[in-house]
């Protein structure tokens, strides 16, 4: 999310989270000057979503914008996810799908993460419009819940339901509900609501 108009129009559809991009390579970037609209609902937790950006970058700019997690979307280790912790931010560590992906490569990052996302590995580091095999998902031992990521559309809300035995906490709808980039649907996200 990044235009203000749109980020009140999909808070009023009362979504658990919702992201902000501080990522300056992505067409989802929120500017240098961006704030967090004041009059979005409480209820919806705000997430940062960061790329190989500095410690002090990522607490800096969560407690300007009251931010509750940090997607960290990079490359980031365990030791920096850890020292994040330490100051007390909730963390999503995000891993990049393909069909070679080896889920025992989340196993060193359970005790530093609240919530692990899998979205699909593409040229961008999100966004891709993609979706990857969602069967791979029974291969993750469901240690810690995942966001589902990658090219979520209404469309494939059904193959979506086939994976309610696993860990999921949450759906991450992004690029395939949008009319451009972060600018979202609103007609394609309350489909989305209501096959939920």
């Amino acid at each position: 999310m990044k235009n203000t108009d749109n980020i009140i129009q999909v808070s009023a559809l009362s979504p658990d989270y919702m992201g902000f991009i501080f990522h300056e390579a992505s067409p989802r970037f929120v500017g240098i000057d961006f704030s967090v609209p004041a009059n979005i609902s409480s209820s919806v937790k705000r997430v940062g979503v960061f790329v190989n950006h500095s410690a002090d970058f990522v607490i800096e700019t969560m407690s300007r914008n009251q931010l509750q997690y940090a997607q960290l979307h990079g490359d980031e280790s365990v030791a920096f996810c850890d020292a994040l912790k330490q100051q007390g931010v909730k963390i999503i560590k995000v891993f990049r799908v393909d069909e070679d992906f080896d889920f025992g490569s989340t196993n060193q990052f359970e005790l530093v993460s609240d919530f692990f996302l899998f979205d699909t590995k593409g040229k961008l580091y999100g966004g891709n419009a993609t979706s990857f095999d969602w069967n791979l998902l029974h291969q993750y031992n469901q240690a810690v819940p995942f966001f589902l990521s990658g090219g979520i559309q209404p469309q494939n809300m059904k193959d979506i339901k086939k994976l309610e035995s696993l860990n999921i906490h949450a759906i991450d709808v992004n690029s395939g509900v949008e009319d451009c980039p972060g600018i979202k649907n609103m007609n394609k996200i309350s489909e989305i609501i209501n096959q939920l």
